[in-house]
């Protein structure tokens, strides 16, 4: 095949994947990893995650990071490391893309409000979401439902946080019993690697959106290790630079420096287990996809800072207590009414089983954009709102 490459021994190797769920025959110029990214590219879920936001709701500014944006991110860092150690770029990058398909509007607030929701039904995870998009939602195929990704894209998405124990969630498990995923290992390196991109972007780039919306100044920063010392070397360096200039500049230098720090560790990780497969670095028993020790303090010092900060900045309060209401209401509505929904969604959210339609009605709800879900409530529970 004219996509086969030099990789390092412990990559995932396309030509060696355990295929999909529904057979295809190969594509001569893409290999089964790189078309795995352009079905995640193509679909309707990822279109979506234009106007599903982080930690603002889209109307709060044209500039803060979306689902969307943030996944080009990721994905951005995760190729750069998986080039420097040699892995499979394609696998990275699909699997960075696809990592936020689940999430529901409003970022964690609705997750946490639809979760409740579900809390009878079998709970809602934006990570079993995304398995339920890849698998099952996605229609737009002639030949089956879902993108049908190969088996190393689907394994990597379920465990890019580690191996899963019972119980499983509801979708998970479903699909599990098709096409057994390997539950109980660590994922391959691509899909540990997506992980850490994954931390990697939203620290950094929750800085920037935080010190944009004004929720902390450049000073607050003085005291986080790695962050603060960053921004006084660019300010020494470059005396009165004007401050988004001074932002720009840090962040790059941090994402610089974490992604430099994780690179040396993984490849130290892997170079002393001896693994020579990807099948070896599942089976090593802990991930080797990691930061230094000194970075990991520095990483879990950030997230404190915009844990306290940021998250819980009552401004965001303020918009996630709305946010949570809106879900619960409309979730309450759709199950108790099924008539209000889309056609389309309707005669399958009306099938009689409680639990099949809370599925249903959890579906149409995570697949929402932020302003959606706002025009949606306003339309059914404003009076004097038109239909």
């Amino acid at each position: 095949m004219s996509w086969a490459a030099a990789r390092a021994p412990y990559a995932s190797r396309p030509e060696e994947s355990r295929g999909r769920l529904h057979p295809e025959p190969e594509h001569e110029m893409r290999s089964p990893f790189s078309r795995d990214r352009d079905r995640v590219i193509h679909s309707t879920a990822f279109r979506r995650l234009k106007h599903k936001t982080q930690v603002f709701v889209y109307h709060e500014g044209d500039h803060y990071r979306t689902r969307l944006t943030h996944s080009l991110e990721v994905a951005q860092i995760a190729r750069t490391i998986a080039r420097a150690l040699g892995l499979d770029e394609d696998l990275a990058e699909a699997l960075a893309l696809a990592h936020d398909l689940g999430h529901t509007p409003f970022g964690h607030a609705g997750e946490e409000a639809l979760d409740g929701e579900m809390a009878p039904y079998g709970g809602f995870s934006h990570n079993d979401q995304t398995l339920r998009i890849l698998t099952h939602l996605e229609h737009g195929y002639a030949e089956f439902d879902g993108l049908n990704l190969t088996w190393e894209a689907l394994e990597g998405t379920v465990k890019h946080n580690g191996p899963l124990a019972p119980p499983l969630p509801p979708s998970i498990a479903a699909y599990n019993a098709r096409h057994d995923l390997r539950l109980d290992t660590y994922a391959g390196p691509e899909a540990q690697v997506a992980s850490l991109a994954d931390d990697i972007a939203y620290n950094n780039h929750d800085i920037d959106d935080g010190l944009r919306a004004g929720l902390f100044a450049v000073a607050d920063l003085n005291e986080v290790p790695l962050v603060g010392p960053v921004f006084q070397e660019v300010a020494l360096r470059y005396p009165g630079i004007e401050e988004a200039r001074l932002i720009h500049e840090s962040i790059r230098r941090m994402i610089d420096r974490m992604v430099r720090d994780m690179i040396a560790e993984t490849g130290a990780r892997l170079a002393a287990s001896g693994a020579r497969s990807a099948e070896d670095v599942r089976l090593l028993g802990r991930p080797v996809a990691a930061f230094s020790e000194a970075m990991r303090d520095n990483d879990r010092a950030l997230k404190r800072f915009l844990y306290e900060r940021m998250y819980r900045h009552s401004r965001v309060n303020r918009m996630s207590h709305k946010a949570r209401r809106v879900v619960r209401e409309l979730f309450r509505l759709f199950l108790a009414q099924p008539d209000c929904l889309p056609s389309e969604w309707r005669a399958a959210a009306a099938s009689g089983d409680e639990t099949a339609s809370a599925r249903i009605v959890a579906d149409y709800l995570a697949g929402m954009t932020d302003r959606f879900a706002l025009d949606e409530h306003r339309r059914l529970f404003d009076i004097y709102a038109g239909v």
